[in-house]
């Protein structure tokens, strides 16, 4: 089931590379996580020559969007329904990677925040999302 989000046809279009679960948080249960990383260049700048920020919000996005899409039940879908970015720097190029955990699921409503990072490990953003379970 947590597959096909991570194989969604955005993930392929844009670039970003789902990292599988880890092993030992698939054994405890904790399937609310998923990190996505992106390789940035030229082709990803805006105007002043940065990563654009709506990528960047995209990623935070993908990542949060699989962590929530992991805690689902086969019979269940969702969608979001509110999302929150906070940029803390400006990127150029390199890696970036987005860590997401779900914080809250209920029956109805899952909360969820991420960290996205460069690959030296500074905080580049904040995203916060809020997800609605829907019955398929």
């Amino acid at each position: 089931m947590s597959q096909r989000f991570s194989d969604a046809p955005i993930s392929r279009l844009v670039g970003f590379q789902v990292r599988p679960l880890d092993e030992s948080a698939e054994a405890e249960g904790k399937l609310g996580q998923a990190i996505v990383d992106i390789q940035c260049g030229p082709q990803h700048h805006n105007p002043m020559g940065r990563v654009h920020g709506g990528l960047v919000s995209a990623l935070a996005d993908a990542a949060m969007g699989i962590a929530f899409g992991r805690t689902l039940l086969d019979s269940e879908d969702f969608s979001t329904i509110e999302m929150k970015v906070s940029f803390i720097r400006p990127v150029r190029e390199g890696r970036l990677s987005a860590s997401a955990t779900v914080v809250q699921r209920g029956l109805r409503i899952g909360f969820i925040e991420c960290n996205i990072t460069d690959q030296r490990g500074k905080l580049v953003a904040t995203g916060s999302s809020t997800c609605t379970v829907l019955s398929s």
